[in-house]
């Protein structure tokens, strides 16, 4: 019984761990929340008293996390938190694109420095897309142009579309170091050397990384394109969360595109861009042309061939079956319909202009309880002998040549190019977009040479952004009723959850063999039942028979008690191993529950991660 008790205690217990997780994590939320609380209200102690009476008493919300602006730690090149709450450094563009109206040519887009409009973290300002619709254009000079040599090239920054995205842009642009650069005159066309960031049409999610490339013949500028991420990108639009995208660019050609930290693209510069950095050795000659009787058919018509004699081309596909029989009660002189008895000319009519009026058909009533009306035709099957219009059969063109192709020269315009890495040095970072939703978020824009300094800059920025949105999230529980409210299915699976262990815990400490008044001891002790103490018993019995057997010898008495020890010896043999394969077989069912509701926490677990 004891051991029972255990057995059920201990399923008990897994039965409610997972409701408990969910209020064990909101209790923990409410803790945090309290001792910000009292820290505040420290701080406070110090105002006035009556000012306190007078107002009415509130209570805001205190953020688990402080905000604090990050500060760059080791070398850079451009670094920017907007914590001055100002645009110093920035300049908007004041001039107009090409080739298009007026009326929409003006880079007129608003920009502001402010928070995000539901903040978790207050105080952490970002420059905000506040226009719909409108061109913008904003940019800012680096500390210093950077080269591309021997140092890598780390570029990272923040973005939050905060209503959502329709179709627009949040890329960034880095800006070419030329003479003329004017960042009042940035525009589409302004020279750039790497344009990177998310972009979003209808349900087209891409990921820019697009890099111009300098043709070492000619000079011209070619855009190259990163291949499209197998990632599914969907969540980072629509989740309305902040994330930190990083470009990394080495020196070995290698490239690795990240999302919250995390790789969704990489490759090489030589072997994974569009076109390729590197044009073909050969090309197809433009002044070869396929000859006249170059015969392309790998199978014809064979000549040979002849229609048989008894292949008639004009037999018709279908005719009348022959055996068919006119069924009973057909009414051959009865229209199929009839013109309606009921209906009325429209008195507007006007038969000069309209013509004759006539009522409106409709079925004839006699036919709905007859096999059919009108003159019966007999019903049309496939002709058995009908093979249709006669043709060759095909066969192996004995004059086949292949599919011609041009011959192969080589290509005047080859070059190699081994180091794309060494692209034209930057000076100026922009934003250069337009948008059909507002509202869109930029933050803490990181440009640096290492990757521990750019790491150190994102703990710094986006990390505390990480830790107060997800502090703010609601508790598991929470969002289990959300998500069943969201796909009412889901109610099944908590409740054969909450089920489950419940039937087991009732079918395995309520159930039972019972014994009946006649059952042996030998059987009596196979059962758990409570019985009296087999000790106690074998005691009583042993003092009766002292007090029967004070006249017999000490011999008799021996040979009495040998043999009882032999029949107790065999009948507990016999309980502890029924009581070793009952035991088994209950640790088999807790193992089996263990393992089911461990696939279940795995699963919840993975489904609240991706919904």
């Amino acid at each position: 019984m004891e051991l029972k008790m255990r057995l059920c205690v201990a399923l008990l217990s897994l039965s409610l761990c997972l409701g408990l997780m969910g209020h064990v994590r909101a209790q923990e939320e409410a803790d945090d929340m309290e001792m910000d609380v009292e820290d505040a209200i420290d701080d406070m102690q110090e105002e006035d008293v009556e000012e306190e009476e007078q107002q009415a008493p509130t209570s805001p919300p205190v953020p688990t996390v402080t905000y604090k602006a990050p500060e760059p730690m080791g070398e850079h090149y451009f670094a920017e938190s907007f914590d001055k709450e100002t645009l110093h450094g920035w300049v908007l563009s004041q001039a107009k694109k090409d080739e298009i109206d007026e009326e929409i040519a003006k880079y007129d887009g608003k920009w502001e420095v402010e928070e995000m409009k539901d903040t978790k973290l207050p105080g952490d300002k970002g420059l905000v897309l506040k226009s719909k619709a409108k061109h913008h254009a904003i940019s800012a000079l680096l500390l210093r142009p950077f080269t591309f040599d021997t140092k890598p090239l780390i570029v990272q920054y923040e973005v939050n579309f905060q209503t959502g995205i329709d179709c627009g842009g949040a890329y960034v642009k880095l800006l070419s170091q030329t003479p003329d650069l004017d960042l009042e005159e940035f525009v589409d066309k302004t020279p750039y050397t790497i344009m990177y960031g998310p972009d979003k049409c209808g349900e087209d999610y891409k990921l820019h990384f697009i890099f111009r490339h300098k043709n070492p013949k000619t000079g011209e500028f070619e855009e190259k394109h990163a291949k499209k991420p197998d990632a599914d990108l969907r969540s980072y639009y629509t989740d309305k969360k902040t994330h930190l995208y990083t470009l990394v660019l080495n020196p070995d050609n290698s490239f690795e595109i990240l999302i919250d930290q995390t790789v969704v693209n990489s490759g090489s510069l030589l072997n994974d861009m569009t076109p390729p950095i590197n044009p073909s050795a050969e090309i197809e000659d433009p002044d070869d042309h396929k000859p006249e009787d170059w015969d392309e058919r790998p199978k014809i018509q064979d000549p040979d061939a002849v229609k048989p004699a008894d292949w008639d081309e004009d037999a018709p596909a279908k005719i009348p079956d022959e055996d068919a029989v006119k069924p009973d009660g057909w009414l051959d002189d009865e229209p199929e319909y009839i013109s309606d008895p009921d209906a009325l000319k429209p008195e507007d009519w006007d038969e000069d202009m309209d013509g004759e009026w006539e009522a409106p058909q409709i079925p004839n009533p006699v036919c709905e309880t007859a096999p059919g009306c009108g003159p019966w035709e007999r019903p049309m099957i496939d002709n058995p002998n009908y093979k249709g219009k006669w043709k060759s059969p095909m066969i192996d063109n004995p004059n086949y040549q292949g599919v011609w192709k041009p011959r192969k020269i080589p290509n005047p315009d080859f070059f190699e190019d081994l180091h794309p890495f060494r692209m034209a040095p930057i000076s100026a970072v922009g934003l250069e977009l337009w948008s059909m939703s507002s509202d869109i978020f930029f933050d803490n824009f990181f440009i640096t040479s290492d990757r521990n300094v750019a790491e150190r800059w994102a703990a710094d920025g986006w990390g505390l952004k990480k830790a107060a949105e997800g502090a703010a999230e609601p508790s598991l529980v929470n969002q289990m009723i959300t998500a069943a409210e969201e796909r009412p299915w889901l109610w099944i699976v908590y409740v054969l959850t909450v089920a489950l262990p419940l039937v087991l815990i009732i079918v395995f400490c309520c159930t039972g063999k019972k014994s009946s008044a006649s059952t042996s001891a030998a059987e009596y002790k196979k059962t758990d039942a409570p019985q009296p103490d087999v000790k106690e018993e074998a005691e009583e019995e042993e003092a009766e028979e002292e007090e029967k057997s004070e006249e017999d010898d000490s011999t008799g008495e021996a040979e009495e008690a040998a043999e009882n020890d032999n029949k107790d010896d065999s009948t507990s043999n016999e309980v502890v191993h029924l009581m070793l394969l009952e035991t088994h077989r209950k640790c088999y069912i807790l193992r089996l529950y263990k393992q089911m509701l461990f696939r279940f926490c795995s699963n919840m677990n993975t489904f609240f991660f991706f919904t």
